[in-house]
């Protein structure tokens, strides 16, 4: 009845959780959400302004398929100012979230039966996407023990004539892991396209510094957007910095895919490049304090977390030693402690067994869902 493909897309699991934690905070449980990676902080006021200020002008209308050209250019200042890369403007499309850049980047490289290598643990829409898109997602396991860092010999052993590209996130979801320069380098070595998920860059900890491919080849794409660095999830969003000569075909699958970004939504990203700095800096400071009370409390009842994350905003707990399955038990805490969380298995099944937490939320409902888990914890 339904395409085949539709049979191969998971359910995102940590939705799952929370759509389920919204239903009982509907009936009247009050819930501790720790699970997802969604920003409680406004966006900058700027950027709101600008949205405001472009629908009352009338800018309501198609733009160019890339993007305004005048939020290309800041783009393009803002990769230099943060990655030290210079880029062409004519390399950037502007896309609704970072997600579509993603499909596009895919589209744009796979066909069926060809591979993308991916380490996992990893963000469950990848294998997903490439799924759909044809491919067939390669693993390559990473662990606690080296602080979940790409083994870059595992990743030359995975590779064959149907390698299309290799997937790099750092900072990741879930594990918090920051590549080392040298990896992306030997990455950027292996002649193969590299797909940057550079979503998360901005929010680092302990002094770590996110590398990017750009600096190393040509032949990479980078993922971007607004969402998490500048907590504007619901602008929907994103970027993709691609090599000139991937430019003509991506913009031909963007003029068919999507037509074109929102134009006040465009302009509210040009006011937050421009304007959000401080904004992004007193964020990264809070979130860097919610690690803090999120790692110590966690540990304080004995949980196990095989590194302190140093960057994006999840904490990746060892919960294996309670016997049961990931889902299962996010389920049991959610009914027992009505705290949220995200199941391992929706990571893969190297994070099967483990829990993400997230520290996106207030330090307030970080600290009352540790004190619901101290009180649970026991009982299972």
């Amino acid at each position: 009845m339904f395409a085949k493909r539709t049979q191969e897309v998971e359910p995102f699991l940590a939705m799952e959780v929370m759509e389920r934690g919204m239903a009982m905070a509907r009936a009247g449980t009050p819930i501790v959400q720790l699970g997802v990676g969604e920003p409680n902080f406004d966006a900058p006021p700027a950027a709101v302004q600008a949205a405001v200020d472009s629908l009352v002008s009338g800018e309501t209308h198609y733009t160019d398929s890339r993007g305004l050209f005048v939020l290309r250019e800041a783009i393009a200042q803002d990769c230099e100012r943060r990655r030290g890369v210079a880029v062409d403007p004519d390399h950037v499309v502007v896309t609704s979230g970072t997600s579509p850049a993603i499909l596009l980047c895919l589209n744009l490289l796979v066909d069926p039966g060809d591979e993308v290598i991916l380490a996992t643990p990893h963000y469950p829409c990848y294998p997903n996407m490439i799924a759909v898109c044809g491919g067939k997602p390669i693993l390559v396991p990473t662990g606690p023990e080296d602080g979940f860092v790409m083994d870059v010999a595992k990743v030359r052993a995975a590779i064959t004539p149907r390698t299309r590209a290799i997937f790099l996130a750092s900072p990741a979801n879930p594990t918090g892991a920051v590549q080392p320069k040298e990896v992306v380098e030997e990455l950027s070595d292996l002649g193969i396209p590299i797909l940057s998920d550079e979503i998360y860059d901005g929010l680092t900890y302990d002094g770590a510094r996110v590398t990017s491919p750009l600096g190393f080849t040509e032949n990479c794409y980078v993922l971007d957007g607004f969402s998490k660095r500048y907590a504007m999830t619901g602008f929907r969003l994103g970027y993709l910095i691609a090599p000139q000569i991937a430019m003509r075909p991506l913009q031909s699958l963007m003029q068919s895919f999507f037509i074109s970004t929102s134009q006040f939504v465009q302009q509210a990203g040009i006011s937050a490049l421009a304007h959000g700095a401080e904004h992004v800096e007193h964020m990264r400071g809070q979130y860097a304090i919610r690690r803090r009370i999120l790692i110590d409390g966690l540990r304080d009842m004995g949980l196990s977390i095989p590194i302190d994350p140093p960057g994006a905003f999840y904490v990746l707990v060892d919960m294996r030693h309670f016997e049961r399955d990931s889902l299962t038990l996010s389920f049991d805490i959610l009914e027992k402690a009505h705290v949220a969380l995200g199941p391992g298995r929706d990571f893969g099944e190297a994070a099967e067994g483990f829990v993400r937490f997230s520290f996106a939320t207030s330090s307030e409902e970080i600290e009352e869902g540790l004190r619901r888990l101290a009180r649970v914890i026991p009982q299972l």
